[in-house]
């Protein structure tokens, strides 16, 4: 025990370097809800996840995600046009990623636990560079 006293700062350095050690797994589990445009393309091809843009009608028509519906983000906790299957997960992009991490808090209230915003948005996902969609 002296040694420790007299040696506090090792001690403390030991735990800060865990610490930051265990940062990135701490901070991934905190940004549950969150998920890549890679690991969306792989929800959707295998968990029939379903992708809504919730962008607004403009931003929808300029260019949207391939596979994605459109319900804006002021809309979505009255919509009618989300999944009625809750356990399907439920994708959220908008172009920023901004409003989709909002949208997911809304939608888990309303009992989608499986619900997801793409980080980075419709940006990420063009840089990946999968399929992008515009309005006629």
């Amino acid at each position: 025990m002296s040694f420790l006293l007299e040696h506090w700062y090792i001690l403390l350095t030991a735990i800060v370097s865990g610490a930051l050690l265990l940062w990135p797994s701490i901070s991934r589990s905190g940004g549950a809800g969150r998920v890549s445009a890679a690991e969306a393309v792989m929800l959707i091809n295998r968990e029939k996840a379903v992708l809504i843009d919730v962008g607004e009608p403009a931003e929808y028509a300029a260019g949207h995600a391939s596979p994605a519906r459109n319900i804006p983000f002021g809309q979505l906790e009255a919509s009618k046009d989300l999944p009625s299957n809750k356990t399907l997960p439920v994708l959220l992009i908008c172009p920023s990623g901004a409003r989709a991490g909002r949208a997911v808090g809304l939608l888990k209230k309303r009992g989608y636990e499986k619900a997801s915003s793409v980080v980075g948005g419709l940006a990420a996902w063009r840089e990946a560079q999968l399929p992008v969609d515009k309005a006629a």
